[in-house]
């Protein structure tokens, strides 16, 4: 007898992925960022590696992990084998970092049947669950279908206007340090600064040991920064990040989200100080 899943929370325990494993229309996906193959790391039992720097960005845009096409993103989805049915688990080895971007691309086009391991590979290993070494997936093609969702994404016209128009609340997710100008950019080249008409809410601020606080500090959190009903939008270095606060944001109940992709690797290259 065939048994299918839906998600009901964009979060999942490692506890749950583990009785859920053997369900027919469950994908594991490792969105661990800057991971390469190589079959001497382990992973949890038949993950999918989804390779967001090679695969799923549009790799000609000069700006790191820049939103892809839809038709890249269905090619891409299909060669990992999934179909519109199906369940999928993200995780990373940060506990939440990547995956959450992963998450939020998916939802971007259109895919809501999914969630993210909360503390991710972690948390998985602290809980003694078997893994196995990293194997590249050479199973059937999906029937992903990508359906764009116009209002997920943001880029760098949307953000001047709406910094300039103060239209949304723009919430980075970049270091105290990195949003005040006390640290350094990461980045070689990239100049310090912020955006204007911007707030600050470490991504950092919403976990603990990678795993994702209870729902009250994260509306705690939220509640300090932006009224539910407001429109907001995430930034945060690359746009990876501010998708770690989108998480957050949904689970905190506010529904009119967006994440700006270039974020401020974007911002702080285009706009002078």
């Amino acid at each position: 007898m065939s048994t299918s899943i839906s998600l009901t929370s964009p979060i999942v325990s490692v506890e749950w992925l583990h009785d859920a494993m053997g369900t027919d229309n469950l994908i594991v996906l490792d969105g661990t960022i800057n991971k390469v193959y190589d079959e001497n790391l382990r992973q949890i039992p038949n993950a999918r590696f989804f390779d967001i720097k090679k695969r799923f960005s549009n790799v000609s845009d000069p700006f790191p992990s820049a939103f892809p096409s839809a038709e890249q993103f269905q090619k891409e989805a299909r060669l990992l084998g999934v179909n519109n049915c199906s369940a999928i688990v993200v995780y990373d080895d940060k506990g939440i970092y990547s995956s959450a971007r992963v998450w939020w691309l998916f939802k971007a086009f259109g895919f809501n049947n999914i969630a993210v391991l909360n503390g991710g590979f972690p948390e998985w290993k602290k809980a003694n669950y078997k893994t196995e070494f990293m194997q590249n997936y050479e199973g059937e093609l999906g029937d992903f279908e990508a359906n764009p969702q116009l209002n997920y994404m943001k880029f760098f016209e949307d953000v001047v206007d709406a910094s300039n128009n103060q239209t949304h609340k723009i919430i980075d997710a970049r270091s105290s340090g990195r949003f005040n100008c006390t640290t350094p950019e990461p980045r070689e080249g990239l100049r310090m600064g912020t955006i204007p008409n911007s707030v600050n809410l470490p991504f950092t601020d919403l976990l603990e040991d990678g795993v994702l606080k209870s729902k009250k500090d994260l509306a705690k959190a939220f509640y300090m920064v932006a009224e539910q009903d407001e429109p907001i939008i995430f930034s945060c270095g690359s746009g990876l990040t501010a998708c770690v606060l989108a998480l957050g944001a949904e689970l905190s109940g506010y529904k009119n989200i967006s994440v700006y992709d270039g974020s401020w690797t974007e911002w702080g290259t285009l706009v002078e100080e």
